[in-house]
């Protein structure tokens, strides 16, 4: 994705176009995969902890990004916008409990959920929990 798609999702969002939103945004859309901070923050290693986690907190709240929890309570980040990786948004996820991967499922879409009278939805997560054909093959071996 080039760095001028880049700054129009984040001015689309009415968000500041600065060096490390652009950079946080780029990983986030080609890694393929939900992130977690402690991830991002390995891939960009001269980041100041506490913007990175703003930063995240930001994009998921302009709704650029979304947030999954994963099996050690860490919170992991998609991108919305396509790049041709990156998560469509409102799909569920698969969660290898052996390895803690986890998989967007973004050739499947939410099932609808009846809620009752008078409330409204903010949001959903699904996450499926098995074991990813890596963790299956190792625990055939042993």
């Amino acid at each position: 994705m080039s760095a001028i798609e880049l700054k129009n999702i984040l001015r689309g969002a009415k968000l500041r176009v600065t060096p490390l939103r652009l950079a946080v945004l780029e990983y986030l859309i080609t890694a393929g995969q939900p992130l977690s901070h402690t991830e991002v923050q390995a891939a960009l290693p001269d980041a100041d902890r506490v913007t990175l986690y703003r930063t995240l907190a930001v994009f998921a709240d302009a709704d650029i990004a979304h947030q999954v929890q994963g099996l050690d309570g860490a919170w992991r980040f998609c991108a919305h916008h396509d790049g041709g990786n990156g998560c469509p948004g409102g799909h569920p996820h698969f969660l290898c409990v052996s390895c803690g991967r986890m998989l967007c499922l973004s050739d499947q879409r939410m099932p609808r959920v009846e809620v009752p009278d008078g409330c409204e939805v903010t949001g959903k997560q699904l996450v499926a929990y098995g074991r990813c054909p890596a963790c299956l093959r190792q625990e055939a071996y042993n």
